[in-house]
């Protein structure tokens, strides 16, 4: 980002902070969000953005350097007065392990503290099991830790990233309810920190992967959007003031239940935009219906079938796309999905022309555009949860 669009940026949504000592953490917590959102911040910068007197920022700006959060660059020269440093966020700050548990796949990942996997393991599966989850962890992670160059003593915390209630649901994506039960009694939690020295917390996935965005990704200019992840079954997150709403029970924007159109298939958005569905496509005409998992980089041996789900999806979304906007006046839509990027544009191209098919009367046309992260979405999601519990701002806890 060059400088001119930053200094534009940093006044679209602005935060402000307080001259009151009582609220240090809150200000370093700004200061610290507005440095991850714009890549790097001078001082004088946070002061204008901010509000907070020059002494104020000065202090801050020492206390996460010296907390190591915080990196220098190089000097800005060239301008009147003393050159300005610019200070940005230290990828290496903290490291985290972080577990996603898919319906499809486990993956255990090493990710700092920019959202950047640094190494993971991956384990396809037709259905997961607690015990299958407990195994994959404990086989894979002294080595993950090994590859990641580092050690117990250096990861921060961990996060699990999973659905909920794993035990539903189970004839929507072919698995055995006998054996998903059993997740019922499992308490990932407390079950996975018997195993390992950290702080354990859990995450919806989908929300994670919303969060994700907001955290790592480069959507500091919105305040209220959809987000949507295409997974095995589709679900998503809703993004309030600039800040993840989780909801009650920390399953807001669970988008799969919302209803669509009558057609064949059934009339809610989970049986037509989620993988799942191309699975059983692909299983009728190829054999192979778990193949579009592995084939990450290119769905085109899956052809015509892509391209008739990605109709049948794009249709779809755009039906919830409309309720959503019903609700809440949402000004954007971010799309991503457990898919190749290529189908990630090709659907966010569709659902976009599906609108502007679309009655709009008492709507108005949101920006819709895909996501970032792609199949580590929820993966990096979960590190997003922990650095959103201990350094950014919950716009909606303060309102």
């Amino acid at each position: 980002m060059n400088r001119e669009n930053k200094d534009k940026r940093l006044f679209v949504n602005p935060k402000k902070g307080t001259n009151q000592v009582a609220v240090g953490n809150y200000n370093e917590r700004l200061v610290l969000q507005l440095v991850r959102e714009h890549g790097e911040l001078s001082k004088a910068e946070a002061t204008r953005a901010t509000g907070l007197s020059a002494n104020a920022i000065s202090v801050i700006f020492r206390s996460l350097e010296a907390d190591g959060l915080l990196l220098r660059g190089e000097p800005i020269r060239g301008r009147v007065g003393a050159p300005s440093t610019p200070l940005r966020i230290n990828p290496v700050a903290h490291s985290y392990v972080v577990l996603k548990i898919g319906r499809r796949s486990m993956e255990l990942a090493v990710v700092n503290f920019m959202g950047e996997v640094i190494a993971s393991r991956e384990l396809f599966q037709p259905f997961p099991t607690p015990a299958a989850t407990v195994e994959f962890v404990q086989d894979e992670l002294q080595d993950l830790l090994r590859l990641a160059q580092r050690t117990r003593e250096s990861i921060s915390s961990m996060a699990v990233a999973m659905p909920f209630e794993l035990w539903h649901w189970t004839d929507d994506f072919d698995a055995p309810a006998e054996e998903m039960e059993a997740w019922r009694d499992f308490d990932v939690e407390r079950d996975i920190r018997n195993f390992v020295p950290w702080e354990v917390i859990v995450e919806n996935d989908a929300t994670a992967a919303c969060r994700a965005e907001v955290v790592f990704g480069s959507h500091a200019d919105k305040q209220d959007w959809i987000y949507f992840y295409v997974g095995t079954f589709i679900g998503g997150g809703i993004v309030l003031n600039g800040s993840v709403f989780r909801g009650r029970r920390g399953n807001a924007g669970g988008f799969g239940p919302m209803r669509v159109p009558d057609q064949e298939g059934g009339n809610r958005l989970v049986d037509h935009a989620s993988l799942v569905t191309l699975e059983r496509l692909v299983a009728k005409v190829i054999g192979r219906p778990f193949s579009p998992y592995e084939a990450s980089d290119c769905w085109a041996e899956f052809e015509p079938l892509v391209s008739d789900w990605i109709t049948r999806a794009g249709r779809n979304l755009a039906h919830a796309i409309v309720s959503s906007l019903s609700v809440i006046d949402f000004e954007a839509v971010v799309i991503d999905g457990a898919m190749p990027v290529e189908i990630t544009n090709r659907l966010v191209s569709e659902v976009i022309s599906q609108l502007q098919q679309t009655d709009l009367q008492g709507v108005l046309m949101p920006e819709v555009e895909a996501g970032t992260f792609g199949r580590q979405a929820r993966t990096i999601g979960a590190a997003a949860a922990l650095v959103s519990a201990d350094y950014q701002i919950d716009q909606n806890t303060l309102l």
